[in-house]
């Protein structure tokens, strides 16, 4: 209803009669506005006329503040004589009552019939009505007077308007009644009581917001509902995350889990699905060389050998006579030792 106009014109028209009196040596005037009174003279009492001529018959009509042959003020369309008779003035010239409202008159929208000079003319966007058919298209109740709207070149009250054509919020569902304020967004649009987060249930306003499906959000309650968060330390991740098995850290928070060195950038490994940094790994975890009893960690693509429960760094695995890699090579036992075949033959010798 907000963007429709309530307006209705209405034409009045003066209708005016001349009336016919006599009198002696004067000249009457009727009082009522616009009337025309004809005159009755003594045989010598002979008033010029708007020609220039006598009227012998002592008779004339005074109209339009000028004087006429009585036979002489007629209808501007059919010739018919006014004198006596009710007429209307339009564009300075005379109609008949019948005349005028089959030249002038506007038929009426609901009746159809010619709204004449008798009824109010009511009219709107072009269209005219009598007082008693301006009616509401649907419940049928009078709208002289009262707000309206109109749809497809129909016209209705203000509570059919709304039920059957005003938009609704897409908040509370309501119609949205003349002079409401109304929110849009898109294809959307709310009361402004409506236009709230629908988490803090603040009014928006002006303010920013973040709409996600069907709801709208204020930035902070959007943040707090939908934002990452570090998985170690449940805070929003704003910028500089770091993500470790499909979870969010923040940079800072991503540390070995032992000695809280921070990872970010650095070669890790993991336990029981917690990061620790390389020395803390194989401190704790890793298994260690038989040879230099440092740990195995693996880390950076480092080959190791084991034999039995033994362990060795690729590097470590050596004869201990000769000292040649035994990467690759058979090897033979020897207590704690392990030495290659060659070594072997000449200490059985």
């Amino acid at each position: 209803m907000a963007d429709v106009e309530y307006q209705f014109t209405t034409t009045e028209r003066k209708v005016r009669k001349s009336k016919k009196t006599t009198s002696s040596n004067k000249r009457r005037e009727s009082n009522d506005q616009g009337d025309v009174t004809i005159t009755e003279l003594d045989k010598e009492n002979v008033y010029p006329l708007e020609n220039g001529h006598e009227d012998k018959s002592g008779e004339y009509t005074k109209a339009m503040n000028k004087d006429w042959h009585s036979g002489h003020f007629c209808c501007w369309q059919c010739d018919e004589s006014l004198t006596g008779q009710r007429y209307v003035l339009r564009d300075e010239h005379p109609y008949c009552i019948k005349c005028y409202e089959s030249v002038f008159a506007n038929p009426c929208d609901e009746c159809d019939k010619v709204i004449g000079i008798d009824s109010k003319d009511l009219s709107y966007k072009d269209k005219h009505w009598h007082e008693a058919c301006f009616l509401c298209n649907k419940c049928r109740v009078s709208l002289v007077d009262k707000q309206f709207g109109s749809k497809v070149e129909k016209i209705y009250c203000g509570n059919c308007y709304d039920t059957q054509f005003a938009a609704r919020c897409d908040g509370c569902g309501d119609i949205f009644r003349a002079g409401t304020k109304k929110m849009e967004y898109k294809t959307r649009q709310w009361h402004e009581k409506c236009f709230s987060c629908v988490v803090c249930k603040t009014a928006i306003g002006t303010k920013s917001f973040i709409p996600r499906e069907q709801d709208v959000y204020c930035a902070t309650c959007y943040e707090e509902k939908f934002s990452t968060r570090c998985v170690k330390c449940n805070k929003i991740i704003t910028s500089g995350g770091v993500t470790y098995k499909n979870e969010p850290w923040h940079r800072e928070c991503f540390t070995c889990s032992h000695c809280n060195t921070s990872l970010a950038g650095q070669r890790f490994t993991s336990r029981d699905e917690k990061p620790y940094c390389g020395d803390c790994f194989g401190e704790l975890f890793a298994k260690r060389c038989t040879s230099c009893v440092k740990p195995i960690t693996g880390i950076g693509g480092t080959r190791f050998i084991s034999f039995e429960d033994r362990h060795w760094h690729n590097d470590c695995f050596i004869c201990a006579s000769c000292k040649t890699s035994l990467v690759g090579r058979g090897f033979i036992t020897d207590a704690e030792d392990i030495i290659c075949p060659e070594c072997a033959k000449q200490k059985l010798m």
